[in-house]
């Protein structure tokens, strides 16, 4: 296709906007922007177009322009009521360190109203020193323009996010392996617990199935889009559009995750008072390897390791783990210290005043790499009980999630 085609066509390029749905109000509360320009019976995507290096640079970045400038004038008028997303590739963007981007923007919107845009960047590609970039998308942000961080995933950079400091983390859910991405997925838990500290949204993109939303909603989205819900449309959609169905979907997967939760909370109460009754019919000492033997064969369907530590974090008692069938004593772990691990002195702390046991959330053990979760309980003033329950249970019992 030539250039000078797609110049001269740029002003029969065609707007579309895609719902983004909310999980609090389940209307649609924001629009995202896309435009598309058909010559000669070929239709360009002017989003991926603008990627497109065998093309001028200044022709990709007056096509995004070109969108940008089309879109506002066409949606001004619902600004009150909508949030929109506009594109924005990030190396066009720098050309003139935003320049060209931010004039486009507040030259068609009274400065009241910038805090309804979003500019959904892509950081992963831009090519140059995020540093750079994240001046000008300072400066715009004091205006009180919003950045959505888009294609949020395995190979984003944490800094990278961190530093631009986004309203929105955007992640394409058709590019996700259910199998492997999910609540106990390290990369997504990093990601989640970025998005919560720094007091940015999660939107998930692209949803096309009912499985998908579920996945979403699962997962703490607060944002949702894709053509299961709505497909893009040249015309804005009344903001009540599908609410009905969304609804509904919720509302069984509200029932769905509260039937697991409450059969979860069954089974965690069950491995509790089964280790404690286990554990106080036992008569252990922290010194007496026989004696921790003897716990270790009763622990036999729940267990692969346990020790026991004092209240600074220090082990009293070797480790007893079970290896190849059978329980053995390492010896060397006495003496090691625990209290750097997170939340474990407040665990003793809450051991001490007033709970009995306490079940841990899951977690990668170190030296096997399984999911685990650690049973832990005071045993006297000075002496606490670690039980690593193991894999095998977590699994069989649904405790995994």
């Amino acid at each position: 296709m030539e250039v000078l085609d797609i110049l001269d066509s740029l002003n029969e390029m065609t707007v579309y906007y895609e719902p983004v749905f909310s999980a609090d109000s389940h209307s649609i509360v924001a629009y995202e922007v896309f435009g598309k320009l058909t010559i000669d019976g070929n239709t360009i995507d002017i989003v991926e177009f603008t990627y497109d290096k065998a093309m001028p640079e200044d022709l990709r970045k007056e096509a995004e322009l070109y969108l940008i400038d089309k879109a506002i004038k066409e949606i001004k008028d619902s600004l009150k009521d909508f949030y929109f997303y506009l594109p924005c590739n990030p190396n066009l963007f720098m050309t003139d360190v935003g320049e060209a981007y931010f004039q486009t923007i507040k030259q068609n919107i009274d400065e009241s109203l910038l805090s309804k845009i979003y500019l959904i960047i892509p950081a992963h590609k831009y090519e140059g020193d995020s540093e750079d970039l994240h001046h000008p998308i300072r400066y715009m942000k004091t205006y009180g323009v919003k950045i959505a961080l888009d294609e949020i995933g395995k190979d984003s950079n944490l800094d990278q996010i961190l530093m631009m400091e986004p309203a929105v983390l955007m992640i394409n859910i058709s590019q996700l392996n259910y199998d492997a991405w999910g609540s106990q997925n390290p990369v997504f838990l990093t990601i989640q617990n970025l998005a919560i500290k720094m007091g940015a949204a999660l939107m998930f993109t692209d949803i096309k199935t009912d499985y998908q939303l579920h996945h979403a909603w699962k997962h703490g989205a607060r944002y949702f889009k894709g053509e299961y819900l709505q497909k893009p449309s040249t015309q804005l959609t009344p903001i009540d559009a599908s609410k009905e169905r969304f609804r509904n979907d919720c509302k069984q997967f509200i029932a769905t995750e509260r039937k697991q939760l409450e059969l979860k909370y069954e089974e965690m109460k069950k491995l509790k008072r089964n280790i404690l009754t286990i554990v106080e019919q036992s008569k252990i000492q922290s010194d007496e390897v026989e004696s921790l033997l003897a716990l270790a064969n009763k622990l036999t369907p729940y267990a692969f390791r346990f020790y026991i530590c004092n209240e600074e974090g220090f082990q009293i008692s070797p480790n007893i783990v079970f290896k190849d069938g059978e329980w053995e004593v390492e010896q060397e772990a006495l003496g090691k210290n625990w209290s750097w691990r997170p939340y474990f002195l407040l665990n003793i702390i809450k051991l001490k005043d007033d709970a009995k046991a306490e079940l841990s959330n899951i977690y990668s053990d170190i030296k096997t790499g399984e999911l685990t979760r650690t049973f832990s309980m005071k045993l006297d003033e000075d002496e606490y009980l670690f039980i690593d329950i193991s894999h095998d249970y977590l699994y069989e019992h649904n405790l995994l999630i």
